[in-house]
């Protein structure tokens, strides 16, 4: 089932999730571990993270995220095998511009479209690619041709003209950002970039996380004013560290409330500091559900329970 029509036929709020794969040579035990606490929940879709051998994020255990320039999490595509076939769940692979060029997306997609995998979440990607491409070979440079490239195969336009194309059947979702991408230099040509995303095929949109509700409130009017009219689904990350509360806005470019930074810095142990993001994160879930949002969509990565703390206090307004 496609994520735009779980949006469109969803008679109850549902929550999605947002994982990792295991590291490099790590245990995939975990990854198991992990959709099983979150099953009971029923997420509509989880979504899989992607990194190019470049720049990526990686979270610590301590809450704070550091920057490496590998492939530490490969193993997307064969998770997303089992999430849907072992769990029946829909999987959301990430598909990345940065790092990849057209040919080799092409085939990404190819062996997606075989395993029947059906979601994608267009992305560009932190950084640029550093090698050298091969002549005649080219790289998308943004989501919004990312997204062109998918919706080209879904009606049977592969890089080389091929006779009697197979058409994919993508459904194909794209970031937003409710507080401005840090590279827009305003958040009009932000704007601009989203529908450009739109234009080109997007089905619908995930924010980064925030931690203010009004910003994405406000981020929407804005984006319905300038015509935006795909699902924008609100991605929610629970705060579990102190240290999270300079690492993440210097990673993702975000505020930190005020009232939330003084109960999490009064907090006196990791899990009163756990709890804090715990009650921090219903009192936006319900929010955002009073105010008729259909999904709510959390980073959890591979951190599973704080978020099956918050599914417990959630679950009886599902």
């Amino acid at each position: 089932m496609k994520v735009i029509d779980h949006i469109q036929s969803a008679r109850n709020p549902q929550v999605s999730v947002e994982i990792i794969p295991p590291k490099r040579g790590g245990n995939i035990t975990e990854f198991h571990e992990a959709i099983e606490s979150i099953r009971p929940f029923n997420p509509p879709f989880v979504n899989v993270t992607s990194h190019a051998a470049d720049i990526a994020w990686e979270e610590r255990p301590d809450g704070t995220f550091h920057r490496r320039t590998r492939r530490k999490s490969p193993g997307t595509f064969g998770l997303c095998a089992v999430i849907k076939y072992k769990y029946n769940i829909e999987p959301v692979p990430h598909i990345l511009c940065a790092g990849f060029t057209r040919e080799e997306t092409e085939d990404a997609l190819i062996e997606l479209n075989y395993l029947g995998i059906e979601n994608l979440l267009a992305i560009r990607g932190d950084g640029k690619p550093k090698r050298e491409l091969a002549p005649g070979r080219t790289c998308n440079t943004y989501a919004s041709d990312l997204v062109q490239q998918i919706v080209n195969m879904n009606h049977g336009v592969y890089q080389e003209q091929l006779m009697d194309a197979a058409k994919t059947n993508f459904c194909v979702g794209v970031a937003a950002y409710p507080e401005k991408h840090f590279e827009a230099p305003n958040r009009m040509f932000d704007l601009e970039m989203l529908k450009k995303k739109q234009e080109a095929g997007a089905q619908f949109a995930v924010t980064q996380m925030f931690y203010d509700n009004q910003s994405y409130f406000d981020f929407c009017d804005r984006a319905r004013k300038f015509g935006i009219t795909m699902p924008i689904i609100p991605g929610l990350k629970i705060m579990t560290s102190k240290q999270q509360l300079t690492s993440i806005p210097r990673s993702f470019h975000i505020d930190i409330p005020y009232e939330l930074t003084q109960s999490v810095m009064e907090a006196t142990t990791p899990a009163e500091v756990t709890q804090v993001g715990v009650e921090w994160a219903y009192r936006q879930a319900m929010d955002l559900l009073e105010k008729g949002a259909p999904i709510l969509h959390f980073y959890i990565m591979q951190r599973t329970r704080p978020f099956v703390r918050l599914m417990e206090m959630l679950s009886k307004h599902l």
